[in-house]
């Protein structure tokens, strides 16, 4: 018999120097709602964009990557 399990989502993003890791807020959202919820804690995701998914360590890991440049 194959059984087969859901996998849990993270969520990362680079903020200055760090990495930071995200739960998953609710595994019914879509990719846009939980970056919508988390944008309200972290402003620099609301102009991220989600890269697509890498499945690691029994993982699904998303990426919010930032499309804000720096002057200069």
């Amino acid at each position: 018999m194959l059984l087969t399990t859901p996998l849990d989502r993270i969520f990362i993003f680079h903020d200055k120097d760090q990495e930071i890791i995200l739960s998953d807020p609710e595994p019914t959202w879509n990719l846009q709602a939980v970056l919508n919820f988390y944008s309200g804690t972290y402003p620099i995701l609301t102009t991220a964009k989600i890269s697509a998914p890498v499945i690691k360590d029994d993982k699904i890991q998303y990426r919010f990557e930032s499309v804000m440049g720096t002057k200069g």
